[in-house]
């Protein structure tokens, strides 16, 4: 994380949530000393004794990351955004920009919704 520089700077994330595959110590110490509150839930290893279940998991909050992933899987059925046909930034955003628009019609105009 201290790797990724987004123009001014910005303040780190209250929280961070992450999936199994993210519970591990080191992560979870680094994410402390930074003062973010790790919102991942343990792993079940059998051959990591140290690995308890964190009585501070907030669920609600890890649920809240589904939107996160339906929205880059929305971003997925556009293959010009999955295959970066775009090479400039802007133009990248742009795309992106009308892929959701894209996706809010289709929510708007189907029957099921």
């Amino acid at each position: 994380m201290d790797a990724v520089h987004i123009g001014r700077p910005h303040p780190r994330p209250e929280r961070l949530a992450a999936d199994k595959g993210y519970s591990h110590n080191r992560v979870r110490s680094w994410l402390r000393q930074h003062r973010i509150v790790p919102v991942i839930p343990t792993r079940n290893d059998p051959r990591d004794p140290r690995q308890r279940r964190d009585p501070a998991f907030d669920k609600s909050a890890y649920r809240k990351r589904n939107i996160i992933e339906r929205c880059i899987g929305w971003l997925k059925e556009s293959r010009r955004i999955v295959t970066r046909f775009e090479k400039l930034a802007l133009n990248f955003v742009a795309m992106i920009k009308l892929a959701m628009i894209d996706r809010c019609f289709r929510l708007l105009l189907s029957d099921s919704a």
